[in-house]
């Protein structure tokens, strides 16, 4: 598996990650297969949140992997914390809560990366300052960032937070890629030139932040797959041209579209199907031409200037 160093830090990290928001819906010897897979695959790093089947899934990965030390300091585990039901919360005190409710459910005496997922609109920057630089000190947590927060929400933060950033979890593919259109039709008047972001995607590589997609293989806000949908037969037809000429998988050629972007993205992966899974992890082998990346991306109804 190839990898990339997360963010300015020295973290290495493969560039496929894998989500493990759905790993509740597997059964035990499922998920056992599945965990093993993926470091077969040197897919090692795992992404959680506290909030994923209100913490079971963390303790399901835990079991699954058969934490001990050993394994341990074979993976990295990613978390992320500040969702509450009917709010978001990044005080100081939930914050630190938390952590050593995700912590116990893992099995584990760290973590590699902590998120803030999604923003508070009520947060103190000295709260969260307070939480990270006791979480350091502890050795609780090694990096710290964020989840879909544009560059002045983490601006905000950074005012009181000095720990860096490593990563930015964003929603982003092929045909959810305003981040990336907004930035191709710079001062035109068309919807696809509406900064909705504050350009994150060029703050993100300003910053030595890892841009993290979240849903690659998603239309809308989950509102299915697009990947073999009559929603979008231009797309698949092209895609499916391409993969032909790669000889792998759709879901191969879908991922190395994120995987070519030169901001040296990290995209998670949900699938709990090992074939898929083995098919994304493909794509860090593949590297799309600049004309097969526009050809996709304009199959996908993204217009060009």
């Amino acid at each position: 598996m190839r990898t990339i160093n997360l963010g300015n830090s020295t973290l290495e990290v493969p560039v496929i990650a894998v989500g493990c928001m759905r790993i509740n819906s597997l059964d035990k010897a499922e998920a056992e297969r599945f965990v093993q897979t993926a470091l077969e695959e040197g897919a090692n790093f795992f992404d959680h949140a506290d909030i994923y089947g209100g913490g079971t899934c963390e303790e399901i990965f835990s079991d699954a992997i058969q934490m001990n030390d050993d394994i341990r300091e074979k993976i990295i585990i990613q978390s992320k914390c500040g969702i509450r039901k009917g709010s978001f919360d990044f005080s100081k005190e939930h914050i630190l809560e938390s952590v050593d409710g995700i912590l116990n459910r893992l099995r584990t005496d760290y973590l590699d990366i902590l998120l803030l997922h999604r923003p508070d609109a009520l947060v103190e920057p000295d709260e969260v300052a307070e939480a990270f630089n006791r979480l350091e000190s502890s050795g609780k947590v090694r990096h710290f960032g964020v989840s879909n927060q544009n560059p002045m929400q983490i601006q905000l933060l950074k005012k009181s937070v000095k720990q860096p950033f490593v990563a930015n979890q964003l929603q982003l593919s092929i045909t959810n890629a305003n981040m990336i259109s907004n930035g191709i039709n710079v001062n035109m008047e068309n919807d696809p030139a509406v900064n909705r972001d504050g350009s994150v995607l060029d703050y993100c590589r300003l910053n030595d932040i890892t841009i993290q997609p979240w849903s690659p293989f998603q239309y809308g806000f989950f509102e299915g797959v697009f990947l073999g949908s009559d929603k979008f037969p231009e797309l698949n037809q092209k895609i499916d041209e391409i993969a032909k000429k790669y000889e792998v998988s759709n879901t191969t050629i879908a991922t190395a579209w994120l995987l070519r972007h030169p901001a040296k993205m990290q995209p998670v992966i949900g699938t709990m199907n090992i074939e898929r899974l083995q098919d994304c992890c493909k794509a860090g082998d593949i590297y799309l031409t600049r004309e097969e990346w526009y050809e996709i991306y304009r199959a996908a109804g993204n217009v060009l200037p």
